[in-house]
């Protein structure tokens, strides 16, 4: 009878020890899953606190024509001055207020979160017009933004001279003058033909400047309004400005832009052929070599 019952008492004891450990486990696994989500946590903030932007920041859709330089740059505007790096939303946003206030070279600017990374997207503004005004340089884009001045070798980028300037708008900002817009929209067309137009290198390559001195006719309303120079000084007399053409009874800005495509591939280049190529002319005529003297 003793017996029974001492074998009953353990079997009891037993049941209850084994619930136990049961419990113990479980709150255990729960703990260990509490104390890794807390190492994780601190490994990544410590881990993004201490990347270099170039870790975090990533660039999605940049143009060939963008360069280190310029890459340079906009990550460290993204980065802001000592921000914490942390990869979320307020991070995020916080990079993309710092490339909209900061980085003119740059519209339309999205940052989203991945993972481990926050991603930079956006359309990039490029220079098609150098201005020197001064000791200042900078260039405009299609629109007359404002770009600070980088050094950029893989586009063909003109200079625009003699503007009626003596000031220069802040980078980022609009600059409203007629005569540098009348610049831009012929270099515009011009960088759109060599995108059309097969050729070896762009026509744009080899001019060397635009000179709008006489825009509208300010110095001499018999001379032409706007004159390209290639490299070699040829003139390229353009004449009026995109959309006057039938006020001064010139060939149309199209008549323009096929007299001097058409030259440039039947010599292969502006250079060292003629003194000058006159595109002012409503009739179609292809300056010929023996015109140089």
């Amino acid at each position: 009878m003793s017996r029974k019952k001492k074998s009953g008492g353990a079997g009891f004891d037993m049941s209850r020890l084994v619930g136990l450990l049961k419990v113990v486990a479980v709150i255990c696994f729960i703990g260990g899953i509490g104390v890794g989500f807390v190492f994780l946590e601190r490994y990544v903030r410590e881990h993004s606190l201490n990347s270099e932007p170039s870790d975090i920041l990533e660039l999605h859709f940049v143009p060939k024509w963008v360069n280190e330089p310029l890459k340079e740059k906009i990550l460290a505007v993204a980065a802001g001055d000592g921000m914490d790096m942390k990869i979320d939303e307020n991070a995020a946003l916080s990079v993309q207020r710092n490339i909209e206030r900061r980085f003119a070279w740059m519209k339309d600017v999205k940052v989203r979160v991945k993972h481990d990374r926050l991603v930079i997207e956006g359309e990039w503004r490029k220079p098609v017009a150098f201005v020197n005004l001064g000791p200042q340089k900078f260039y405009v884009d299609e629109e007359l933004v404002v770009l600070d001045y980088v050094p950029i070798e893989d586009l063909p980028i003109v200079r625009v001279k003699n503007i009626s300037a003596r000031s220069v708008p802040p980078v980022g900002k609009v600059w409203q003058k007629d005569d540098l817009g009348a610049a831009v929209e012929i270099l515009v067309k011009l960088d759109q033909m060599d995108r059309l137009v097969p050729a070896e290198k762009p026509l744009l390559s080899e001019i060397d400047n635009i000179d709008v001195s006489n825009f509208g006719g300010r110095e001499n309303g018999r001379l032409s309004h706007i004159i390209m120079y290639a490299k070699d000084r040829t003139e390229i007399i353009w004449g009026a400005e995109i959309g006057a053409w039938q006020r001064h009874l010139e060939a149309t800005d199209e008549e323009k832009l096929a007299k001097l495509y058409a030259y440039y591939k039947e010599y292969g280049t502006l250079l060292g052929g003629v003194k000058y190529i006159n595109l002012r002319d409503p009739q179609y005529k292809i300056p010929q070599p023996v015109d140089k003297y």
